[in-house]
């Protein structure tokens, strides 16, 4: 479906979404733990959903009380003969699930779009061939038999930290310790010590030192009464662009001492009102699309640390030098570096395309704020931000939907 933005400004009090690293997360490990634990503040997007579904194929069971969601954890030593999880589009969900799947059934079977398929596995696939586990993959199926063994692990800290969470989560319910060596360059580590932080809270200790996770076995996950969700700082990076653009939004709930690494969206948008700024966001990829419109918008940028960008629900810097030349910008994409240019801007010429990736629509929407113009698809938002437009609109943005379909 289609919607068009027309030019206005941003005026309000909005809360900031919920973080979608975080839940994930919660819930997993709640979902690990034997007892009824309560997590708070959750955002039903399409990858959390994912995430839930995958919970109930291992034994897991959940009831949703508005953003509250009930969580009764599983016995780990209930062991199928095969698990079949329908992960749709989360990478998240995905990553994360593989190594506990390989702990509880003999064997998984993952169905995922095709576009997920393409986004890869490296990392779990040389694990496979170490460990003697056996896996196939075609178009839209993940299939694994085998099971994970504890044991030292060599990642490297470039790809994804997704993988090392995925084994953070799996590692400590193994009957003997591990090791994971994290090879550098080490990217997006502040996605690491979110994990740890979450584990830690469900009673897990992970020893983190020079680039070496040091994880002891025989561990169990403890239960918890309470557990709130934080504020993400990776979503709330598209409504304060706006106060960046003659807009202001004040953005409550957000905690000032958070560890998401993404929070430093606050100190680059401040760069980006120098001339030709250099940014490097190689600890912070999600914000690649953002700071691509705003160094548009504003005085051009050189952002660096752009490699993974690559191998996101789209190649997300191609989409958006795409995307922003239907309105006169001027972009090179390099292997690593992304250069956008001072020039002057205009209404788009063509209708905007969504590349089906949530953080493209936001931050077309962003730009289309100023000139006004139509973006195809834009109901990819509902993979992280299902409310995304709703608050746009409260926030005084003007917005016309089209119930056109392709």
């Amino acid at each position: 479906m289609r919607l068009t933005i027309f030019p206005s400004h941003a005026r309000g009090k909005v809360l900031a979404p919920s973080s979608k690293s975080y839940a994930h997360r919660f819930l997993i490990a709640a979902a690990l733990a034997s007892g009824k634990s309560c997590i708070t503040n959750i955002s039903l997007s399409d990858d959390v959903l994912a995430t839930l579904e995958a919970l109930k194929v291992i034994g897991a069971s959940y009831l949703i009380d508005d953003n509250l969601v009930i969580i009764n954890g599983i016995n780990k030593h209930i062991v199928s003969e095969e698990a079949v999880f329908h992960i749709k589009e989360s990478g998240s969900t995905l990553r994360f699930m593989i190594p506990i799947a390989l702990m509880l059934a003999k064997k998984c079977r993952f169905i995922c779009s095709p576009t997920l398929i393409k986004r890869g596995i490296e990392v779990y696939e040389d694990l496979f061939k170490l460990q003697g586990i056996k896996y196939q993959i075609t178009d839209d199926t993940i299939s694994i038999e085998g099971a994970l063994r504890a044991g030292e692990f060599k990642v490297k800290g470039n790809i994804s930290s997704q993988f090392i969470t995925g084994l953070l989560f799996s590692l400590p319910l193994q009957d003997e310790d591990s090791i994971i060596e994290i090879i550098e360059p080490v990217e997006s580590l502040d996605y690491i010590k979110m994990t740890i932080d979450v584990l830690k809270q469900f009673g897990i200790e992970i020893t983190f030192k020079n680039n070496f996770l040091y994880i002891k076995g025989h561990q169990s996950y403890k239960a918890l009464n309470k557990a709130v969700v934080e504020a993400d700082y990776s979503n709330a990076a598209f409504l304060d662009a706006f106060n960046y653009l003659d807009g202001n939004v004040k953005i409550t709930n957000l905690n000032p001492s958070s560890i998401q690494g993404d929070k430093v969206y606050q100190s680059y948008f401040k760069m980006l009102d120098e001339e030709n700024a250099t940014i490097n966001i190689s600890n912070a990829v999600d914000l690649g699309p953002i700071l691509m419109a705003m160094a548009a918008l504003k005085k051009g940028a050189t952002i660096k640390g752009t490699a993974r960008l690559k191998i996101k629900e789209s190649s997300r810097a191609d989409a958006m030098k795409i995307e922003l030349a239907k309105l006169g910008a001027d972009i090179l994409v390099l292997d690593d570096m992304v250069v956008v240019k001072k020039v002057p801007l205009h209404k788009p010429t063509m209708i905007i395309d969504s590349h089906n990736d949530h953080r493209i629509v936001m931050a077309m929407s962003v730009v289309l704020s100023i000139y006004g113009g139509t973006i195809d698809n834009y109901e990819c938002v509902n993979k992280s931000f299902p409310t995304f437009f709703e608050i746009l609109e409260k926030l005084g943005i003007e917005v016309k939907y089209d119930t056109y379909k392709r």
